[in-house]
């Protein structure tokens, strides 16, 4: 397999803003990465508020062939991201760098100085990912996951400066 075909599915697939119609895809795909599964119900309500917004990685022409999404939230002068999910279909492909992207270019649009989120310590892609964009730790909230397997792991605090 060549390298170009590795990578080529995350080139197929466009960033957009979400709207109400794209909740119930979005559970599906918080229900490949997550055991608390966030309902259709509740991304609307979420995705309804003012200062919330998201994206979703779509394939150009195909309404429901998405390969993940992010949700954030403006709060004063800083935000926050809520959620992000990447098929695993699609994952070490690009798309969570794509939408965390497409995120901080809202969020610098706006001038928003920072950004923050959390992440379960044991989630090694994502921090890979955080820290490759620049977040770095400034907390951890011990216990504060539960897993399938009854354990409970740390949420790790993360922050970027935007300016």
């Amino acid at each position: 397999m060549s390298t170009s075909s590795l990578f080529r599915w995350a080139a197929d697939f466009e960033i957009v803003p979400m709207d109400a119609s794209d909740c119930a895809e979005a559970s599906v795909l918080h229900a490949g990465g997550f055991s608390q599964v966030w309902s259709d119900g509740e991304i609307q309500a979420l995705l309804g508020q003012d200062a919330v917004f998201g994206f979703i990685a779509r394939r150009p022409g195909r309404r429901r062939r998405s390969g993940g999404f992010v949700l954030a939230r403006l709060a004063a002068d800083e935000a926050e991201i809520l959620t992000i999910a990447v098929s695993p279909k699609y994952r070490q492909n690009g798309l969570g760098w794509r939408l965390m992207g497409a995120v901080l270019r809202h969020l610098r649009a706006e001038g928003t100085p920072s950004l923050f989120l959390e992440v379960d310590e044991g989630n090694d892609a994502a921090i890979t990912l955080y820290r490759k964009i620049g977040f770095s730790k400034v907390a951890e909230r011990a216990a504060y996951y539960d897993q399938d397997s009854g354990a409970r792991t740390a949420a790790l605090v993360m922050r970027l400066d935007l300016g």
